[in-house]
């Protein structure tokens, strides 16, 4: 059987009704890459029974969204934040705690800030702040410095390209983490889990970037998965 890989869903305002968070969504490039790559995915939606769903994952994916609440390390949210829905949020966190501990993780742009906070980092909540210019938001292709002796290097090489849309990133790194690649104005593009589950956090979106880089990530997640699958079997 195909390993079951979750994907994370976000909410809005229904356009048929008006309520707020009255429609769950999820963009379907994710869904597409995990089947091409060899997965079964199922969406989970806010305000799921993580109990329930955690430990029959085989593995997870959580995608792009909003900002994350900055109280979750203690700072003071900044103006340019768009905060994701909380209910999103809370249900992500409870699902990565009830995981299989060797179920392996795929976070993207706000997935990849979402499990550096939930292990103990912070963010840089708004990125020209820092740098002086905004670039990493406006779907550019960008190519990225990556880290020698990482588990990102092992699966792209020295570089890799994507497509950039975000203005917060890694900011103090969370213990059990190293950053595994870099925009060249020195912005963390990439991190990774030095032990426990397998785990790759990724700033920008391979799920919609054609370049063969994002194919490669995909598959390799998916191979991560079979392999714990198998030897947890």
């Amino acid at each position: 059987m195909k390993p079951i890989i979750g994907i994370t869903t976000s909410a809005m305002t229904s356009p048929r009704n008006g309520r707020e968070f009255g429609r769950f969504f999820l963009e379907r490039d994710y869904v597409d890459r995990v089947i091409v790559a060899g997965g079964a995915p199922i969406m989970i939606p806010p305000g799921a029974d993580a109990e329930t769903i955690g430990p029959i994952l085989d593995g997870l994916i959580i995608p792009g969204g909003n900002d994350i609440d900055s109280q979750l390390w203690g700072e003071d949210t900044h103006p340019e934040v768009e905060l994701e829905y909380s209910l999103r949020t809370q249900t992500e966190a409870a699902v990565y705690e009830n995981l299989r501990p060797e179920a392996p993780v795929l976070g993207i742009c706000y997935g990849c800030q979402l499990v550096n906070v939930l292990e103990g980092g912070s963010l840089t909540q708004h990125l020209p702040d820092v740098l002086g210019h905004d670039g990493h938001r406006g779907d550019p292709i960008q190519e990225y410095r990556i880290e020698p002796e990482t588990r990102l290097a092992s699966i792209l090489g020295t570089k890799a390209r994507g497509k950039s849309w975000h203005h917060q990133a890694v900011n103090r790194l969370a213990d059990g983490m190293k950053i595994s690649a870099w925009h060249e104005d020195g912005t963390i593009e990439a991190i990774e889990s030095t032990a426990g589950r397998w785990f790759l956090g990724l700033q920008w979106h391979p799920e919609r970037t054609d370049v063969e880089e994002s194919v490669i990530l995909f598959e390799a997640f998916l191979a991560a998965v079979k392999q714990a699958k198998e030897v947890r079997a």
